[in-house]
């Protein structure tokens, strides 16, 4: 029965990496627009649980990359020379790792799905 729990705890941690991967991501595109907002990134961690590896959202860190420029003397925040800081978030970037995010949390959730209903027919086996 330790097989079935443990990949039930792998798939569950990946699918709680991916929901806070999902969070982020779409915390950028909802802040694509905002001036002087940097892109949130998370990484995955392996990390060791009774022997096993398992992986987890890492610490949230801040894109380095330079923010944009954008041209518009109109804006409260533009400076002597018309120029305001835009933020550094790539659309197409943020869609693709959607879809990566959501993709691999729907591959979780059906391990996990078939991992409990195989335990369940095993009890049903059992049972008999």
């Amino acid at each position: 029965m330790s097989d079935f729990s443990n990949s039930l705890t792998a798939s569950a941690r990946a699918l709680r990496a991916q929901a806070t991967r999902l969070r982020h991501v779409s915390e950028n595109i909802s802040n694509a627009d905002t001036p002087g907002y940097r892109r949130k990134t998370v990484p995955f961690e392996t990390v060791q649980k009774d022997g096993r590896d398992m992986v987890q959202a890492g610490r949230v860190t801040l894109d380095r990359r330079d923010l944009s420029r954008i041209y518009d003397p109109g804006h409260p925040m533009a400076d002597a020379s018309g120029h305001y800081q835009g933020s550094n978030v790539d659309l197409m970037i943020e869609i693709a790792d959607a879809r990566e995010a959501q993709r691999s949390y729907e591959a979780n959730l059906k391990m996990f799905d078939q991992t409990r209903q195989m335990s369940s027919s095993l009890m049903e086996l059992l049972r008999k």
